[in-house]
């Protein structure tokens, strides 16, 4: 159960303190607190809730790097796909991808067929440690001709001579995933609380001492006093170091706005996802097979389409997509895979998030036009001892969502270093997360539904919950076991997992328990009638006054509206002006 103990946060003095729970802040406060340190963990959001939540639900394994001749990308992504699946069975699968060939030069067959044999060769142990068969990833092979105009009828006949299929990663919720690692960090002792927003830092005598912090459920101030602090703030990292403290970083990592959008309905049948030719080229490959792809990604009966790439200057409260650009890609798509047709009618709702770039990105000249990018190579990690002369303190800006449990246990080691603790080896990529102590998903599946659950909703609850689904369950009992086991309208979300997640999972708001802890409006297919029962039963989880649900709802109204890209739609997450009092 996660409590939100401000008292605790407040009262204490802490080993490290990590500022951002978003996937690098939640698995390097999770890592930190296996290994014994006594962690606080604070988000300004909710947790998982901004650039993590908007990520395009793929887990890389690090297949394009081979482009560009990074063996070490490589080899620390697919490692770190794998560390997913190992730890998060539930949450995590192999995803097949589909890449047409054409002729045969650098998109021929025998080039990619080439490419995936040294991919397959290069990440010969990526299975390692795997425990459920279903989660492994397979080698890569070939599709002739035939087979893929059979599939994929709308692609370009023109030169194609077939296709490689290679399997990379895809996650079932990223948000929960987020909150997995949350979670379990939680039931290795750590403080962790949302909501709860970093306003800047407390340095004397040339060391950090404590992070300034705002509680935006109630206004309240306090300061979380720690040995050290790691600011993995993401896109706010840079921006509470110079306007809560006067540090500034040099250089500035600049940011994309890297987005997508969602139709609610398969596209291409099946449940591969399918590459089609994009109009940005790579600028880093070293062995260029011509311009990115755009994919169309099947995901939980929906389908993903992007992703498409510009750099943002502006704050990371404010960026946006419009309808321009999203009239500019749906022509784009409808280009590359014949007979789609797609409207904005279409689109059901747009994502979008902020991540590092490579040096050298400036903004473009128009409103919306994309460019020829180059993704940061590595994470930025800077230990202000050397920058600043600041001890204790060390920024932390993740590159890629699927790097995280690789990326975090090294900065770790150096906190460790500095604290004066032995370095004891991590656990990270190795130890399940909280509901991942499962070997076979379909039987998880199986056993939920011996229990009465539809099994739409039960292989929803296997998802998001995993081997921890009992204490949902536990909350279905009784004279109301059978309506609080049924699905809402529309939806496979039950009325116990609505009751559990604003009981046990710190979601303080209906928004938390809409858009992150269920899966009510991930896909942007919820039923207003499925959201005023959730309003109904969280007020009464909460004891919120009728006039406080009435607001809540209104919020999350005025959220779907601006997902589903109605006008220039500000994508950021906002907190809502629903709070005190209850």
């Amino acid at each position: 159960m996660l409590q939100r103990d401000l008292a605790a946060l407040a009262g204490g003095t802490f080993d490290l303190a990590v500022v951002g729970a978003g996937m690098f802040g939640a698995a390097a406060a999770l890592d930190a607190a296996q290994r014994g340190l006594k962690v606080a963990l604070i988000e300004r959001g909710d947790f998982g809730g901004a650039t993590s939540a908007h990520s395009f639900k793929m887990i890389h394994g690090g297949i394009r790097y081979l482009q560009h001749a990074d063996l070490y990308r490589v080899r620390q992504s697919a490692a770190a796909r794998a560390a997913f699946l190992r730890v998060a069975p539930h949450l995590a699968k192999p995803l097949p991808i589909v890449v047409p060939t054409y002729g045969q030069g650098m998109k021929g067959k025998p080039v990619l067929r080439a490419g995936m044999a040294a991919y397959d060769l290069a990440t010969f142990d990526r299975n390692r440690g795997i425990g459920d068969p279903s989660r492994r990833i397979p080698a890569g092979y070939a599709l002739g001709r035939d087979e893929v105009l059979k599939r994929y009828p709308g692609l370009d006949r023109n030169g194609l001579t077939g296709a490689g299929v290679f399997a990379d990663g895809q996650m079932y919720n990223p948000t929960r995933l987020v909150l997995a690692f949350v979670q379990s960090a939680a039931g290795e002792g750590a403080a962790v609380a949302n909501h709860l927003c970093a306003t800047g830092l407390d340095i004397k005598d040339g060391r950090v001492r404590a992070v300034r912090v705002q509680d935006r459920l109630t206004g309240d101030r306090f300061d979380v006093r720690a040995k050290a602090v790691l600011n993995a703030a993401g896109p706010y990292a840079q921006r509470l170091l110079l306007e809560g403290s006067g540090l500034a970083c040099d250089p500035v990592t600049p940011f994309s706005r890297d987005a997508y959008f969602i139709v609610p309905r398969p596209l291409i049948g099946g449940d591969r996802a399918l590459t089609i030719p994009a109009f940005t080229p790579d600028a880093e490959a070293r062995v260029s097979r011509g311009g990115r792809h755009l994919f169309l990604v099947p995901w939980r009966g929906v389908t993903l389409v992007g992703v498409w790439h510009k750099v943002f200057p502006g704050h990371p409260d404010a960026y946006e997509i419009t309808p321009r650009e999203l009239a500019r890609w749906l022509g784009e798509v409808n280009q590359g895979y014949a007979g789609l047709d797609l409207t904005p009618d279409d689109v059901a709702m747009g994502s979008a998030g902020l991540v590092p770039f490579g040096e050298g990105a400036t903004p473009p000249e128009d409103d919306d036009g994309e460019q020829e990018l180059k993704f940061a190579h590595r994470s930025r990690v800077v230990d202000h001892a050397r920058t600043h002369g600041i001890e204790g303190l060390v920024t932390l800006i993740g590159v890629r969502y699927t790097t995280a449990p690789v990326e975090a246990p090294p900065v770790i080691d150096a906190m460790l270093k500095k604290l004066g603790r032995p370095r004891t080896p991590s656990r990270l990529a190795t130890t399940p997360v909280h509901g991942g102590d499962l070997v076979d998903f379909e039987a998880l599946v199986a056993e939920i539904e011996a229990k009465g659950l539809a099994q739409g909703a039960a292989r929803a609850l296997a998802h998001n919950h995993g081997s921890a689904y009992g204490g949902v369950l536990a909350l279905a009992g009784g004279a109301n076991a059978a309506a609080l086991r049924r699905s809402l309208p529309g939806v496979t979300v039950t009325p116990a997992e609505i009751l559990h997640v604003a009981r046990n999972e710190m979601a303080e708001t209906l928004a938390d328990v809409v858009f992150r802890r269920t899966d009510l409006a991930t896909a942007g297919t919820m039923t207003p009638a499925a959201l005023a029962e959730a309003a109904r039963l969280v007020a009464e989880a909460k004891g919120w006054s009728e006039d406080r649900r009435r607001r809540e709802v209104a919020f999350v109204e005025g959220r779907l509206k601006t997902l589903a890209l109605s006008g220039r739609a500000m994508l950021a997450d906002a907190l809502p002006e629903v709070l005190a009092p209850a």
